[in-house]
């Protein structure tokens, strides 16, 4: 039996990860999210509690490692800040890059192919997997590794950016699992692809 792997992220409508830029404020995904007590957050949170192994490009590991291993150190951090940085620093992490030396916090640094991995831990006993960043995600999303797709769309236009989808040679058909309304009209779709 594989474990299931899955891409989530917020996402704008237009269908961007990130702005131009790197800009996550959009989305509070940089970490400084006025509402960070809330019912997303708090989705987010939970999200991270359940996740057995969790997968992240060098981008993305950059920005989340830069403020969530001590946020629950810091003035002013609220309860759902402080359980959110005590389970994102637990969780088991690989991060797969080429030019970082090394990872903190519960995390593997993978440099070699990332495809072979991902298809290893796959088989591995690690629980639900979570994969973010979208060149990695890309690159498992072409090999036909990613067995859900989780969007959180906030409603927002960006303009440009870091696309959450790649291009891909071939068409992926999915099946609607769930859809949820958070408060602000953030809207999450979860699909799981046909196999």
């Amino acid at each position: 039996m594989m474990g299931k792997l899955t891409f989530g992220m917020n996402v704008s409508l237009d269908g961007y990860i990130a702005a131009p830029g790197d800009d996550l404020g959009w989305s509070g995904g940089d970490g400084s999210n006025s509402s960070a007590s809330g019912e997303l957050f708090q989705w987010w949170s939970d999200r991270v509690g359940a996740t057995g192994l969790s997968l992240y490009g060098r981008k993305l590991w950059e920005n989340m490692s830069s403020h969530w291993p001590t946020a629950d150190q810091q003035p002013g951090a609220t309860p759902a800040e402080i359980e959110f940085a005590r389970r994102w620093r637990d969780m088991p992490k690989v991060v797969f890059s080429s030019t970082i030396n090394t990872v903190d916090w519960n995390t593997r640094l993978v440099t070699g192919d990332a495809v072979t991995e991902i298809t290893r831990l796959k088989t591995a006993d690690t629980g639900p997997i979570d994969i973010a960043g979208a060149t990695l995600a890309g690159a498992a999303m072409r090999a036909g590794l990613i067995d859900e797709y989780m969007l959180v769309t906030h409603p927002v236009l960006v303009g440009g950016g870091t696309p959450f989808f790649t291009a891909l040679d071939t068409w992926v058909h999915l099946n609607l699992v769930e859809t949820r309304t958070f408060p602000g009209g953030v809207v999450l779709t979860r699909y799981e692809t046909r196999r």
